[in-house]
């Protein structure tokens, strides 16, 4: 059997937008100034942004307000969105993109100095507390004593957030090419019947391979994939019917649905709730530490 050509997507990622900057991992920081455990910066990402698979010798902890990002680990892609932050361990490699206008946010922790220990990637909530806590942290001016107090702060407030949304790739040669064609196209509307004779195989053996591989049935993951993808397109401004359709849904009615068994919450709570604090951005700091293009930002 010859097995049909998959698309050309970004890794592990949706489809790649035109006028999208690739980047590679720069210079980020060794250990906090003063002694501390964690240096803290952001930036506004002014167009879309990939950076390529990579790892860092400290912990990182990611979130974005006014847009969201996209990190691709291994077989699991994660969503990041606004209220939520993502802990990637050191060592980890991974890679991710950014959507264009977001502000980047990104905290690094020594992990010698760091009591918390997350051993895999972790979606973190991203209370109020600890934002401000990591702005904070992100003055280059504090005296050793009170960035020491922040820390503990930190390390006594950050948590795993309710929401792991984390789409599972198979990772499967038998259906692999399934789940790159409906990255590159999620309202690729194709039923079970015609994915398994476009791969000239089994409806059964494509039901198990998704159900042994991801943990769920075939419907159940495309769902999935694109609830993932209306984040981003919610994020992006797009209204609700926009996304219905972008997503290949027939009618509004059956994305809602899709998306609160997945978020709990409806596409149109999801939007008003990010757009009324996509502005509340007037205390965030640029960390002169790793100033400029140099500052290596990472998913």
């Amino acid at each position: 059997m010859v097995r049909p050509s998959s698309p050309e997507v970004s890794p592990g990622l949706w489809r790649r937008e035109a006028g999208t900057v690739v980047r590679r991992a720069g210079a980020l920081p060794e250990r906090a100034p003063t002694g501390g455990a964690v240096v803290a910066e952001f930036r506004i990402v002014p167009a879309p942004t990939e950076w390529t698979r990579h790892a860092h010798r400290l912990h990182e902890l990611v979130w974005v307000r006014g847009g969201t990002l996209t990190s691709r680990v291994g077989d699991r892609v994660f969503t990041v969105f606004e209220g939520h932050g993502l802990w990637m361990p050191a060592g980890v490699v991974h890679a991710g993109r950014a959507t264009e206008g977001a502000r980047f946010h990104s905290a690094f922790f020594a992990p010698d100095r760091t009591p918390i220990a997350f051993g895999e990637p972790k979606a973190i909530a991203m209370t109020p507390l600890l934002v401000s806590l990591l702005t904070h942290l992100s003055r280059t001016d504090l005296a050793e004593a009170a960035r020491l107090r922040a820390e503990a702060v930190v390390f006594d407030v950050i948590e795993p957030s309710e929401h792991q949304l984390a789409l599972r790739l198979p990772g499967d040669p038998r259906i692999d090419a399934i789940a790159e064609a409906l990255l590159d196209d999620p309202a690729d509307g194709r039923s079970l019947e015609e994915w398994a004779r476009w791969l000239g195989t089994s409806e059964r053996t494509v039901t198990r391979a998704f159900r042994r591989t991801t943990g769920l049935s075939f419907a159940q993951w495309r769902q999935m994939l694109r609830v993932h993808r209306a984040l981003t397109l919610l994020s992006d401004g797009f209204d609700v019917m926009s996304v219905s359709e972008r997503l290949g849904y027939a009618q509004p009615s059956s994305f809602i649905a899709a998306f609160r068994r997945v978020m709990g919450t409806t596409p149109g709570a999801f939007s008003g709730a990010f757009s009324g604090t996509a502005d509340a951005v007037s205390g965030d700091v640029r960390n002169s530490v790793s100033g400029g293009e140099n500052t290596g930002l990472s998913a």
